[in-house]
């Protein structure tokens, strides 16, 4: 039988809530065997049980390639024994536990091949899907927003397409997105950063455009943009984000104009990669209030100015790159107070290994306007 035609038979059932006997999938097809509703061998009915075999085998189906036998399990409507499938009983109003229901997929580096099917959004009780390292291609299907229960979706390290998926912005609980290392394009959408995700993965992908300017918005602690083709400046709005904000990556994208002098409000912030980018300016003072920070990566760019002892002052830098760059002073003291620094390929008089001095004479960004805050002397936080 097809797929098409297992699809058409799928949703009969669905709608019409067969009763006599369960669904199966056997050598001729599509077989009926007890009811939506009928008894399980334990004497309960299992009608999402029977809805998540529905999805299950549907997904089954369009699975072209299981090099590791990942499925071969996948038999029967027992879709607690599938292998990568986890099921935890509901509760009933008192708290008691009833019937057995799909709470979880993991079938990270399972290596399969195929596609994502809209069925799949019947295991509306799943907390966690989990797809990382496989080889499913095409776009997310339009019913995930119908998944609920959802906290994390990790599809990284796929082959999927297409624009940002934005009915992953209709799962009302999710908190974990993971869309790494994938083939999305295009601009990603402002409502991404309105939502209460804690942590959003976009590296390695081929979206573009600038970063929308609600950035700031968003309560993540951990945001990656890095390897993407992003361009225009750093959105000002990030100062406002404080203390939620633990990692932020933007390496290796096309932005430009300066780092917002906000930065210095991320007082928890312990790793900052803006590198492989065209920021121009200077730093702004504020950079001294990162406290918390550990990684500081600030190469291959177009920055400029000195570089005194506050770049160094916080008490938890352990990494500071400032190479490829047109800074024009380091102290010693801040030589001594940092342990892994490379400032390498800069215009800094009396150190080795700088910038030929014709390409220092041009400072690139030097008539750019950072919008500092203007002060009496430079603000130090450390």
């Amino acid at each position: 039988m097809g797929v098409s035609c297992l699809v058409v038979l799928v949703l009969q059932i669905t709608v019409s809530e067969v009763s006599g006997a369960g669904v199966g999938v056997g050598s001729g097809g599509v077989w009926f065997g007890g009811g939506i509703n009928s008894p399980s061998p334990g004497g309960g009915s299992v009608p999402r049980q029977n809805s998540a075999y529905i999805a299950l085998q549907t997904w089954k189906s369009v699975i072209t390639d299981d090099p590791m036998g990942i499925l071969n399990n996948w038999v029967g409507p027992n879709v607690c024994t599938y292998r990568g499938i986890f099921c935890s009983h509901t509760e009933d109003y008192a708290g008691n536990p009833t019937e057995l229901v799909v709470t979880g997929i993991d079938l990270n580096h399972a290596n399969l091949q195929g596609t994502l099917v809209k069925e799949l959004s019947f295991l509306t009780e799943i907390s966690l899907l989990h797809l990382n390292t496989n080889r499913f291609s095409g776009t997310i299907p339009q019913t995930f927003r119908d998944l609920y229960s959802l906290v994390e979706l990790d599809l990284s390290n796929n082959h999927f397409s297409g624009p940002f998926p934005t009915t992953v912005l209709l799962i009302p609980n999710l908190v974990y997105l993971d869309l790494r290392f994938n083939s999305f394009s295009g601009p990603i959408p402002e409502d991404l950063f309105n939502n209460k995700l804690d942590a959003i993965f976009l590296n390695n992908n081929q979206f573009d455009g600038e970063l929308p300017q609600n950035l700031g918005n968003s309560p993540a602690s951990v945001i990656n943009f890095a390897n993407n083709k992003f361009s225009g400046s750093i959105p000002f709005s990030l100062g406002y984000m404080g203390t939620r904000i633990k990692e932020i990556l933007f390496l290796n994208n096309q932005l430009n104009g300066c780092i917002p002098e906000g930065v210095g409000l991320w007082t928890d912030l312990q790793v900052l990669d803006v590198s492989f980018n065209s920021l121009m300016g200077h730093l702004p003072d504020t950079i001294s209030c990162l406290s918390g920070i550990e990684v500081l990566n600030l190469g291959h760019n177009k920055l400029s100015g000195d570089l005194p002892d506050l770049i160094c002052s916080p008490r938890n830098l352990v990494n500071l790159t400032l190479a490829y760059n047109f800074f024009s002073e380091l102290s010693q003291d801040c030589l001594r107070n940092v342990g892994g620094i490379d400032f390498s390929l800069n215009c800094i008089p009396g150190r080795q290994m700088q910038r030929p001095q014709p390409e220092c004479s041009v400072i690139p960004g030097g008539t750019l306007s950072c919008l500092r805050v203007p002060a009496v002397k430079p603000l130090v936080c450390g």
